[in-house]
Order: C-alpha cells, then sequence, then structure tokens
C-alpha cells in the first residue's frame, strides 16, 4: 500500500486536506485547554507556556508530514492527551527543569522501544477482531456526543444533523466538508465567533535547561512513558491497522521520539501516532482510494506548524468554538469509522465475542493505576480470548486480518 504519488489530481487533495483540517480543529478544539490548565496549575510564564504550544504543534507537525511522506500512509501524530492530564497533577510540585529532564528520559525511551523492535511485535499479536473492537469502543463516546450536543445547543446539532443526512444523500464525497462550512457559517451569522480578538502574532521558543532526579524519573519520566503508549500508542497503531495501513510501529515510534527529544527542551512533554483523530483522516471519508489518503498527513503537519508559528493565538481561536459545534462535528466525521470497526469486529464468528469484550469494556472507560480505558478494555479482550480460544492459533491466525 505504498504508491507512487504520480497521477495525482488537484482534485485529489481536496477531501484529505478537509479530513485534515477537521482533525486539527478537533485536536485542538477538544482537549488543547488540558495543555493551558497544566501550565498555569504549574505557574509556568506566557512564554513558557507559548513555547510549550509551539513545540508540540510543530513537533507533531513535522514528524506526522514527513512519516505520511516517508511511508505513503496517512500516519497522524499528536501530542500525548493523558500525558497532559497526568502532568498537571505533578508539575505544580517538580520544578519546571526537573519535568524537561522527564520529558527528555521519556522520550529516549520511545527510541529505544522503537529501535528493539518489540512493541511492533506486540501489536502484530493481536487480533483483527479484537483491534477492530477497541477501536469501535474508543470513537463510540465521540458518536454519541455527536447528539448530545442537542441538550444544550439543539438548533446547531439539529440543521447539522439534517444537513449531513441530506449531503450523504446527494454527494456524499463532500458531506463532512459541508456540515463543516454549514456549521461556521452558522456561527458566524449567529454572531458567536469573534475573531476581533485575534492579532497573529509569531511565537518565541523558550529554551529551558533541563535537570534530572531520580524523584522526576519515577515520578513524572516514568508515568509518562507508560500512559503515552497503552493510552496512545497502541489505540493508534490499530487505528492504522483496521483501515489497512502496514507501516510497522518500530520507524513511527523512533521519528516520535526524536521528535520529543528535540522539542523537549522547549517545553514539549510527548509526540506519538494520533488515535481519536488519525480515525477522521484514515478511513473513506478522507478519500475513496487508500492509497491518496497519506495526502491528509501532510495537510495535517502543515496546520500544526502553521498553529505552533502563531502559538497561543491559533490555538484559542479553536478553542472558543463552540462546544457543540465541536463534539457533533467530531462524531458525525467519525461515524464511518465506527461504522467500519464494529463491522470488522463482528465479521469473524471466532473471534466475535472477544471482540464484543473488547468493544464494551474500552466503551466503559475506566480507569486503574493512573492507566486510561482503551489499556484495560484491550487487557479485556486478550484475557478473555486465551482463556476462550487459548491453543487454538487464533490469536495469531486472525492477524493478517488487522
Amino acid at each position: 500500500m505504498s504508491p507512487s504519488p504520480a497521477g495525482l489530481r488537484a482534485a485529489d487533495f481536496f477531501s484529505p486536506t478537509v479530513a485534515a483540517l477537521i482533525s486539527v480543529l478537533v485536536n485542538y478544539g477538544g482537549t488543547f485547554v488540558l495543555v493551558f490548565q497544566a501550565a498555569e496549575m504549574a505557574g509556568l510564564t506566557p512564554g513558557q507556556t507559548a513555547s510549550w504550544v509551539w513545540a508540540v504543534s510543530v513537533g507533531v507537525g513535522v514528524t506526522g508530514a514527513w512519516l505520511s511522506f516517508r511511508y505513503k500512509e496517512p500516519i497522524i501524530t499528536a501530542w500525548s492527551t493523558p500525558g497532559v492530564a497526568f502532568l498537571a497533577t505533578v508539575m505544580p510540585f517538580t520544578p519546571y527543569g526537573e519535568v524537561i529532564g522527564a520529558y527528555i528520559v521519556s522520550a529516549l525511551g520511545f527510541v529505544v522501544l522503537g529501535m528493539s523492535g518489540a512493541f511492533e511485535k506486540l501489536v502484530r499479536l493481536i487480533p483483527g477482531g479484537i483491534a477492530a473492537g477497541l477501536l469501535a469502543g474508543i470513537l463510540l463516546q465521540f458518536g454519541v456526543n455527536a447528539f448530545g450536543g442537542a441538550s444544550v445547543d439543539p438548533l446547531l446539532v439539529i440543521v447539522l444533523v439534517i444537513a449531513y443526512a441530506l449531503l450523504k444523500r446527494f454527494t456524499s464525497r463532500f458531506a463532512v466538508v459541508g456540515i463543516l462550512v454549514i456549521g461556521l457559517a452558522m456561527l458566524i451569522l449567529q454572531g458567536r465567533i469573534d475573531f476581533s480578538a485575534v492579532h497573529l502574532s509569531l511565537a518565541t521558543p523558550v529554551f529551558e535547561m533541563p535537570r534530572f532526579s531520580l524523584n522526576a524519573l519515577l515520578g513524572v519520566a516514568l508515568p509518562l512513558f507508560i500512559i503515552t503508549l497503552t493510552g496512545q500508542y497502541m489505540p493508534g497503531m490499530l487505528v492504522l491497522r483496521n483501515d489497512g495501513f502496514k507501516t510497522s510501529a518500530n520507524p513511527i515510534l523512533v521519528t516520535t521520539g526524536l521528535g520529543s527529544l528535540l522539542m523537549a527542551p522547549f517545553g514539549a512533554h510527548a509526540f506519538n501516532v494520533a488515535a481519536i483523530t488519525a480515525a477522521i483522516c484514515t478511513g473513506r471519508d478522507a478519500h475513496e482510494d487508500p492509497r491518496k489518503r497519506y495526502i491528509a498527513g501532510l495537510a495535517c503537519g502543515v496546520f500544526y506548524i502553521l498553529v505552533g508559528t502563531f502559538g497561543v493565538t491559533l490555538a484559542t481561536l479553536f478553542m472558543v468554538l463552540p462546544k457543540a459545534f465541536i463534539t457533533t462535528l467530531a462524531g458525525l466525521a467519525l461515524l464511518g469509522a465506527i461504522g467500519g470497526s464494529l463491522a470488522n469486529a463482528m465479521a469473524d464468528a471466532r473471534t466475535r465475542e472477544t471482540a464484543l469484550i473488547t468493544f464494551l469494556a474500552t466503551a466503559a472507560n475506566v480507569t486503574m493505576l493512573g492507566v486510561g480505558g482503551a489499556f484495560w478494555g484491550l487487557v479485556a479482550g486478550l484475557t478473555a480470548h486465551l482463556l476462550i480460544h487459548g491453543g487454538h492459533r487464533t490469536l495469531v491466525g486472525s492477524t493478517a486480518k488487522s
């Protein structure tokens, strides 16, 4: 699945670029507020906060664009969202220099893991049905939230849902594009987006000298490594596998690890392959031809670099969009991914029950020992699979379908 870029037409760039724009919008509008909350709780200066925004945005943009170009697959990278949530709890009690040192140690861990090849072997052992069940469980809440916003913003949500259904009937390929345009136009006409406060200014990176301590190693670096690996890398790789993309986890780990390492002194905490926002770019809605979906990865890179260049300004603009608009847009954009992953999860009668267990356990989103629901859903599904099918060769035998 690694085509030559030859034969691309101008029309081939439209849908992947819009998918990328929605992916980036959802990423900033959905969870990026955690970065500002963590920075405020840690007592960072405005300059240090802007540097963090610059470092994660530019770093994610460069690593994702490079990987997508190199392997001609939509390898979308992102910052570790569960990692930020964790950092908000430890940064107020850890000197910032030691936090930076922990970022560096964690990044080196991902580089070493990628070079070892161990994580790729683990990913390949997971049956396709369980991988699809995990993805469906992760995305389910986004689908539910697409309609849940009607309780606080009924007119906006109803208009978007009806517009989506009509566009799907008459021009399926541009349905998501249409609801993005319609939603933004509606918000502008209602005066709910204020562009007057936006004044573009270039971000200035702030270098922080790293310091290393045993306390930060055990209390920051190790948990950040584990949370990012289980909560981001694992589901992110399974998103790629579910849509038929086969790039090894090894170069992805090494590239994102090196990117994190280079940007850590400027405030970046951890880069990783994306999961939820990646699903917007890896499915059929991004492009009918899987060989051309890598364009979405390139476009994501450009958008992230653009936001990072202007620091806090554009990131804040994304976050002032109404939450109901973000959740409805994300949910409708992910309908194809949710439906496809559910269909794949139920396709093989041998793994149907364990895939269903994985789906339900993941959707429950139980957090234990500081580790999120995606990991425990996978543990539940694999445990059930081994107990039911252990010794029947189904664990490895169904890997080809992933």
